[in-house]
């Protein structure tokens, strides 16, 4: 058969799928079949067509790959070879990757499908409540305010010099400053000395310097430049998944912000302890339920806190971590390998006692960047309903396993509807935690 013939009877072939895939389901599960699949090592690859035994039987798969033993079909290298839909699929077994062609009757090739195998990542899940201690890079300027002199003069020297809410004072007279204490300390001292004080600040990606005169205050007896000031953040969250070759954990699945100015605060240092739940306020529309917790400091786990990122909080920690549902580590999915259906959460509701709640994966958004709203998912567990209405503050960090697999954490509750919320994928939580790093690939 000539390369035109065979080029026509592709394109009428190809007429009547389009044709035939507007009426039946059949057909619409080839047009769904994926351009690219990504996969780990171990992972079976499977191109599902809902087609009759007898129709599947016309059709042949050929594999071709960049190295040999990436994909082995019953033990054979199956690169270079064709075989039939009826079987069976090729197993990945090295990184690296492929491309695998569907043609009907063996000659004319109808899809394409371009397939990256990367090494397999296993975690042990998460779950355990975490108290969140977190000391910021320099003093978050939280609000501003009149200071009144013996003459009753009112100032506001800090606004005049040009610091906003939100602004970081990273130093005051080129010292670090790590404190409001320390901060006042220098002021007041300055203005004894009936200096300015030079203050470099940092807003948004970018640093400048100003310089204030601190004004004696009437009320206090202490010079003042008008400034309410934090130094730390502190609150309860839920720990994700921890690394055991490497000591890494990753938490919240979101950035953690001031609560005064909604700014991401840039870590200085910080910690996580365990942290023990004492009480559960319910959520309902348009008023989001919390977890009251108590942290304990003394002994069990406890890890430093390296990054402060849109798809949580990450560093090491100082103590091997177990799960009771989860003996072994569990292998991660990929976004391909998320689907919509039954999913299981584990968070704490109680103590310290991780629990395991009925979940549903309702939708995947698709992703071509990272983005902390991967999931969305529905809690349907009667029990979860009835404790808390749904998703509460305090399970952010909950991590979410589908069929034996590690698919995200639990990240934001919908206001008006607390049975829902975001979830975060597990591969964009683990390229923040450094820990993957043949899945950064796609991301650079």
């Amino acid at each position: 058969m000539s390369d035109q013939m065979r080029r026509k009877a592709f394109g009428l072939f190809l007429s009547l799928l389009i044709i035939v895939g507007t009426l039946n389901p059949q057909a619409r599960s080839f047009f769904s079949l994926p351009t690219n699949q990504r996969v780990s090592v171990g992972d079976h690859i499977r191109l599902e067509l809902n087609f009759s035994e007898w129709l599947l039987s016309q059709f042949s798969v050929y594999v071709n790959s960049n190295s040999r033993q990436v994909l082995l079909l019953n033990g054979t290298d199956a690169s270079g070879k064709a075989f039939s839909f009826l079987e069976g699929w090729p197993v990945a077994t090295s990184p690296g990757k492929a491309n695998i062609q569907i043609r009907l009757f063996g000659i004319f090739p109808i899809k394409n499908v371009r397939v990256e195998v990367l090494p397999q990542t296993r975690l042990v899940p998460g779950g355990q409540s975490v108290g969140v201690l977190l000391h910021s890079e320099g003093v978050i300027v939280v609000g501003q305010s009149i200071v009144e002199d013996k003459q009753g003069h009112r100032f506001n020297p800090a606004r005049e010099a040009g610091i906003e809410v939100g602004d970081v004072i990273m130093t005051i007279n080129g010292q670090a400053v790590k404190s409001d204490e320390q901060v006042a300390r220098i002021i007041n001292e300055s203005g004894k000395n009936g200096k300015k004080v030079k203050v470099l600040v940092k807003r948004n990606k970018t640093t400048f310097q100003t310089h204030i005169q601190p004004i004696l205050c009437k009320e206090t007896g202490r010079y003042r430049v008008g400034l309410y000031i934090r130094d730390s953040a502190a609150g309860v969250g839920t720990l994700s998944f921890y690394n055991p070759k490497t000591g890494k954990y990753g938490a919240l699945g979101h950035v953690i912000t001031d609560s005064d100015t909604n700014k991401p605060i840039d870590v200085s240092d910080g910690k996580i302890v365990r942290a023990s739940i004492q009480g559960i306020q319910a959520g309902q529309s348009g008023q989001p339920g919390e977890k009251v917790g108590m942290f304990i400091s003394d002994a069990g786990f406890s890890g430093s806190i390296e990054k402060n990122t849109k798809f949580g909080i990450y560093g090491t920690l100082k103590n091997d971590l177990s799960n009771p549902y989860y003996r072994e580590p569990v292998p991660i999915a990929l976004p391909d390998q998320v689907k919509i259906g039954p999913a299981e959460m584990l968070t704490v509701l109680d103590g310290e006692k991780i629990e395991k709640f009925a979940v549903e994966i309702i939708k995947v958004l698709p992703q071509s960047v990272p983005d902390s709203k991967g999931l969305i998912v529905e809690v349907t567990d009667p029990r979860l309903l009835k404790r808390t209405g749904g998703i509460i503050q305090g399970m952010s960090g909950s991590p979410l396993l589908q069929d034996g697999r590690i698919v995200g954490a639990v990240t934001h509750v919908f206001i008006n509807d607390p049975t829902r919320g975001y979830g975060c994928l597990i591969e964009w939580m683990l390229m923040e935690s450094n820990d993957a790093k043949g899945l950064q690939q796609k991301a650079s």
